[in-house]
């Protein structure tokens, strides 16, 4: 991997990851830009303890533009978008419209492939391997930064998601606090050692999945499968099965395997509904321990922590989508209508032949 730092026109940084090593990447920005203005505020609940980011310049930020406006498309034949070089294989940039910015953390998007038309499932292993790469390169930089507290890589596809720009690509948002959702595991992986005297709670979950009925598939340093309470209709978490906090403690042969299991479970979410189905919209989610002290989940470290990822569609069946109505969005309580072992059986059912 060759990684090549620029900047943008209005000051923001740009970086390509290229597969190449003798790739030049020295591309001018010309657009006449403004320097990026932003309003990025986190505001404290103190109800119910957690935050809120107050962005009101997003109003503006792109909204569904044609194919041929595309802003993370190449700039090409005199069309000049946030991607100054003609062709590229993945590029980081920071975001011009960023939920956090500042003091209050950073916001990226990560475009994975110069092609408008393709999509996460479609790439080749080679290239997958690159974006888990500059996944990894980002957790790195982003948590030196003295307002970060957390990295989460993540991509929303499809309309039905909220996605603005339907070119493939993915955002890192940089936290300069623990999320509620940490928070929340970290609290329970407190309260599952001092009950066990010792045991670590992801390891246990991950152990009673694999002797369960819901694996979907399963390599030799990953598994992947629906949990036991499983929120959306089509759930699956993927774990290392040795654990790490972070991107940064897998190993290489963790590495390699990841594009092989990674995309195949990408290419069966696209297949759940059957042939002629619009692709499956899905929200994929890496959960990385926190970078800051955690003195206080009683006891627990970083290493305590086991990173994973979660994807989940909120379709629930052909033409039909889960909403989050009042007792999801009211009380925070899901109700599913997809028992998680038929869900699993029927992601195993539409495996690659």
């Amino acid at each position: 991997m060759k990684k090549t730092s620029t900047r943008l026109a209005d000051g923001r940084e740009l970086i390509y990851y290229d597969l190449r090593d003798d790739t030049v990447r020295d591309a001018p920005d010309r657009r006449p830009l403004e320097p990026t203005v932003t309003s990025s505020e986190i505001r404290e609940d103190v109800l119910l303890g957690d935050a809120v980011a107050i962005a009101s310049h997003r109003q503006g930020r792109t909204y569904h533009p044609p194919a041929d406006e595309c802003p993370l498309c190449p700039s090409r034949d005199g069309r000049l978008s946030e991607i100054p070089d003609s062709s590229y294989d993945v590029v980081v940039f920071e975001n011009r419209f960023p939920s956090l910015a500042g003091d209050s953390g950073r916001c990226e998007v990560v475009c994975f492939t110069s092609d408008h038309e393709a999509s996460f499932a479609s790439l080749s292993e080679e290239q997958a391997r690159l974006v888990l790469d500059a996944w990894t390169d980002r957790t790195s930089e982003l948590s030196h930064l003295p307002s970060v507290e957390q990295v989460f890589c993540f991509e929303n596809r499809g309309a039905e998601i909220g996605v603005t720009l339907g070119h493939p690509h993915g955002q890192i948002y940089a936290y300069p606090f623990t999320t509620p959702r940490t928070a929340l595991m970290l609290r329970q992986v407190a309260a599952h050692k001092e009950a066990t005297g010792g045991e670590n709670l992801f390891d246990a979950v991950l152990a009673r999945e694999l002797s369960g009925e819901r694996v979907v598939l399963e390599g030799e340093h990953w598994a992947a499968f629906v949990p036991y309470a499983a929120h959306w209709p089509y759930e699956v978490h993927l774990y290392p099965k040795r654990r790490v906090p972070d991107l940064l403690g897998l190993d290489e042969a963790a590495r390699t395997e990841f594009p092989q299991v990674y995309l195949e479970l990408l290419r069966r979410f696209d297949r759940i509904f059957g042939e002629g189905e619009p692709p499956t919209p899905y929200i994929a989610a890496w959960h990385q321990a926190p970078f800051g002290q955690l003195e206080r989940f009683d006891g627990v470290t970083r290493d305590d922590f086991a990173l994973h990822l979660e994807l989940f569609t909120i379709r629930r069946t052909s033409g039909k989508l889960k909403f989050l109505a009042g007792s999801e969005s009211g009380m925070n309580v899901f109700i599913n209508d997809v028992p998680p072992e038929r869900a699993a059986e029927r992601l195993r059912e539409v495996a690659s032949s």
